[in-house]
């Protein structure tokens, strides 16, 4: 007898299910509480009738599986009993082929605990089947066993397990270490809300002391959103994520955090978010509270739209700079405004040409949970080079402008910056053209050696522009 959710899946089919009607159909999440009334297998057969998943997507125990197939060749018989529902058990069981039989739940009885035990002991008789499970609602179920297989568990679950019935195989559960959770929230992600402080320095404003603490707040503020929003964003996104050959890696996406972790810690980072929010002055919370309903809206649609997608990222990216902005009072420049939303959208484009490559060498025709098709790259490409180099002229523009005369002392000097951005643009996308491009732009430009020497030479050229020329 070998359970689904939790040790054969590194998951749970009710909490995927509730996700996926959340996403695709969420008012009738409304109905959850009563249906729940009914009695949880009631619960569970609505959702798998509102919900359709794909089988082979599913992050499986690689290592219970191997033994399993190992175990039906020696002629042992195997058989899937879950408390999940009938439809899903099915389907599970007709794509792995190992199973001679399907026990599930039939939207009347939940087959857990103690319904599990009994209809076990009752069709096999005391001791009469092993069982590998992975929580304490089994151990009513290795009660009744001749032999336990514990998955996923503590060292306490494998002991009190093993005093109910001998514990023939322990499959451990992998740890969540710091890396883990830093891979959860994202930290790394955290980056991007740097431009927070691009308003700071675009103004000349460094000395300001009181900016500066408004900043810091407001960068841990944005960047608790941000977690907040990217674990929503994971958990609507799980069959996706499993389909890309990285994305399939995430902690979710994986089994390596639960889906219902996610779901309670997404709403406590986003309440920390708006209480540190609450001691940023000027117009910081209601662009906060903007960026959190956009990012939901990208989350759960806007992302599947064609163009519509990459519009919204390069908004999402320029909303930082206006919060920047906002947190310190200050009005934004027309200049850095227009910049930022053309290089943004060229950056937003990249990501998703970048996608596409991957989903072409997969020999995939069209990306999963969005609006293009593989051979829409080659347009792709186009729009957001053209929309890199607009955002070079809009710097040329700007350097012509007698806003730099009045903030730059030797202004000659910044037009520096136009070659360079002319660069640095070109090789994002050289670099995507030739499929060496990371899932994230800014996250590949942090790690990429010309990005960072373009960085500094840019940013050289913004200092001697300002203090100028040392000779």
């Amino acid at each position: 007898m070998v359970d689904l959710d939790g040790t054969l899946i590194r998951t749970d089919m009710l909490h995927e299910s509730a996700l996926r009607v959340l996403r695709d159909n969420p008012f009738d999440i409304l109905f959850i509480p009563y249906w729940l009334s009914q009695g949880k297998a009631v619960l569970k057969r609505n959702l798998s009738n509102r919900t359709d998943f794909d089988p082979n997507s599913l992050p499986y125990n690689r290592d219970l599986l191997a033994w399993l197939k190992q175990q039906q060749t020696q002629g042992r018989k195997l058989i899937l009993c879950t408390a999940s529902d009938h439809s899903i058990a099915i389907s599970i069981s007709e794509y792995l082929g190992i199973f001679d039989e399907v026990m599930a739940s039939d939207g009347e009885t939940n087959l857990a605990g103690k319904h599990k035990a009994e209809a076990l002991e009752q069709r096999f008789g005391h001791a009469g089947f092993d069982y590998a499970g992975n929580s304490r609602a089994d151990l009513e179920v290795w009660q009744s066993a001749r032999r336990g297989i514990v998955v996923n568990a503590s060292a306490d679950l494998v002991k009190k397990a093993g005093a109910f019935c001998e514990v023939e195989r322990v499959f451990p559960s992998a740890s969540l270490d710091f890396a883990g959770w830093s891979r959860v929230l994202r930290v790394h992600q955290w980056m991007k809300n740097l431009l927070l402080f691009i308003p700071l320095l675009a103004a000349h404003q460094i000395t300001n002391m009181d900016a500066w603490l408004y900043l810091i707040l407001a960068f841990f503020s944005f960047s608790l959103c941000a977690s907040s929003v990217y674990i929503v964003n994971d958990l609507l996104d799980l069959e996706s994520d499993r389909q890309h050959p990285r994305k399939c890696n995430r902690p979710f996406a994986s089994g390596l955090v639960p889906a219902a972790m996610g779901v309670v810690l997404a709403p406590l980072l986003l309440l920390g978010s708006l209480a540190l929010a609450q001691h940023v002055g000027g117009s910081f919370l209601p662009w906060l509270l903007f960026y959190f309903v956009l990012t939901c809206a990208y989350s759960w649609s806007l992302k599947r739209l064609m163009l519509l997608d990459c519009l919204t990222l390069a908004m999402l990216y320029t909303l930082r700079i206006v919060a920047g902005a906002a947190a310190m009072s200050m009005e934004l420049s027309f200049w850095l405004l227009a910049f930022s939303v053309f290089l943004f959208l060229s950056l937003a484009f990249v990501k998703r040409y970048a996608e596409l490559e991957v989903q072409l060498l997969n020999g995939k025709q069209k990306a999963h949970g969005r609006g293009y098709y593989t051979s829409d790259a080659p347009l792709l490409q186009t729009m957001g080079i053209t929309s890199g180099y607009a955002a070079v002229l809009v710097l040329a523009f700007y350097l012509n402008s007698d806003v730099v005369i009045h903030l730059y002392q030797t202004p000659e000097f910044i037009w520096g910056t136009v070659p360079v951005m002319l660069f640095w643009i070109s090789w994002m996308w050289m670099k995507a053209h030739r499929g060496e491009m990371h899932d994230d732009p800014l996250v590949f430009a942090v790690k990429d050696k010309a990005s960072l020497l373009a960085g500094g030479a840019f940013a050289a050229i913004l200092v001697i522009g300002t203090v100028g020329w040392p000779w």
